[in-house]
C-alpha cells in the first residue's frame, strides 16, 4: 500500500433497472459503485476494446487529452459521503515547456471510464476501502448465474452481465442502499 491507497481494478459492469453497477476491488474485497447507463456502457466498451462508429464523450475527452499532451496517470476514489463516492483524476501534461501534474476532482464514474480507456491504474483510499461492504460474494453469485441469461447477441447487453432485471443487483432505494454501494 502506497500513500494510504489500495490498488483496485474494474471486476465487472452489470446493468440494473436504473443504470449500471460497476464492481471494483481486488483479491481482498469488492465494492459497487452505481453509475448512469451510458457511463457503465462506456466503461464496458473500453474494457472490451469495442470499436465505436462515432466517438463517445469519454473518447472525445481522451482525444483532447492526447492533443494537449495530457495523460491519465491514475485515479483515486478518495471519499464516500452519504452514499456518494468522490474521486481524483491525476493527469500529467508534457509539452515543450516541461511537465506538470494536474489533480482534478471528478465523478468516480467518469474517472473510471477515463482510466480504463487509458489503461491507467485505479486506487481507493484505505479509509474508503475499510468502510465499504464487501460485495465479492454478490459478484461471484452473478458470475455463476451468467449461464441463466442469454448474453450472446442480445441488443444493448454488456458482455458478461445479465440481460434481465436481477433483484440482487438492481439499485436499491435510498432507504435500503447497502453500505459500500454508493453512487457517483
Amino acid at each position: 500500500m502506497k500513500n494510504g491507497v489500495i490498488p483496485i481494478q474494474v471486476l465487472g459492469v452489470i446493468p440494473t433497472n436504473r443504470g449500471c453497477a460497476v464492481f471494483v476491488g481486488n483479491s481482498d474485497k469488492t465494492f459497487t459503485i452505481y453509475v448512469e447507463t451510458t457511463v457503465g456502457q462506456a466503461i464496458a466498451m473500453f474494457m472490451q476494446g469495442t470499436p465505436k462508429e462515432r466517438p463517445l464523450t469519454h473518447d472525445m475527452v481522451g482525444h483532447i487529452f492526447h492533443g494537449l499532451g495530457v495523460s491519465v496517470q491514475r485515479v483515486i476514489i478518495n471519499d464516500l459521503k452519504n452514499g456518494t463516492y468522490f474521486a481524483r483524476l491525476i493527469l500529467k501534461q508534457e509539452n515543450e515547456l516541461g511537465q506538470k501534474i494536474i489533480e482534478v476532482d471528478a465523478r468516480p464514474s467518469d474517472c473510471i471510464a477515463l482510466a480504463v480507456q487509458a489503461k491507467a491504474p485505479l486506487f481507493v483510499s484505505k479509509a474508503v476501502f475499510d468502510e465499504v461492504e464487501d460485495m465479492t460474494e454478490v459478484l461471484k453469485k452473478l458470475n455463476d448465474m451468467q449461464g441463466e441469461f442469454n448474453v450472446e447477441g442480445a441488443e444493448g447487453d454488456i458482455e458478461g452481465g445479465p440481460t434481465k432485471p436481477n433483484p440482487d443487483v438492481d439499485e436499491p432505494g435510498p432507504e435500503d442502499k447497502p453500505p459500500g454501494g454508493g453512487k457517483t
